[in-house]
């Protein structure tokens, strides 16, 4: 295999699979993401819940050094607003979670997401985030519509 095709396949195990309901990404559970007792801490959790928001939004084309450059008429970026969590069961050590994450509402600035963790088909956490996009003067900014299809392939 070229060094091209190796590091294309790699970064598709990296960044996980666009699918026409959402984005879906392993993650395996490291020494460093557990307390004392070998369960994930939890404010880990809130940590793979980023890396599946953000490897979303990366394949969906949405990168965030192109919001940090200007691309889009100024410098903007991410900020979570809002998030409801449940911690259903617990993971541990080595456990090989899956993250999903799917859009469920786009409105103005906000974005809101419903996401799961689950190992094994098991329901772990459940988490629900509204993000914006806010422009250099921390005010909310309007969603390009190009992004539009990226979030909602279905509408």
């Amino acid at each position: 295999m070229s060094d091209h095709g190796e590091q294309s396949e790699l970064m598709a195990g990296l960044t996980g699979l666009l699918s026409d309901t959402g984005h879906r990404l392993a993650a395996r559970v490291y020494y460093a993401d557990t307390d004392f007792s070998g369960v994930v801490y939890h404010a880990r959790y809130l940590e793979f819940l980023e890396r599946g928001r953000s490897d979303f939004l990366r394949l969906a084309g949405v990168h965030h050094t192109e919001l940090a450059d200007g691309k889009h008429g100024e410098r903007i970026a991410w900020v979570v607003r809002r998030m409801e969590i449940d911690f259903v069961s617990p993971a541990r050590i080595d456990d090989v979670l899956i993250v999903d994450t799917r859009v469920e509402e786009i409105s103005g600035a906000r974005i809101t997401m419903a996401q799961t963790l689950t190992r094994n088909g098991e329901l772990l956490v459940r988490a629900r985030v509204e993000a914006a996009i806010i422009g250099e003067n921390g005010r909310p900014r309007r969603f390009p519509k190009d992004w539009m299809p990226a979030f909602l392939p279905n509408s």
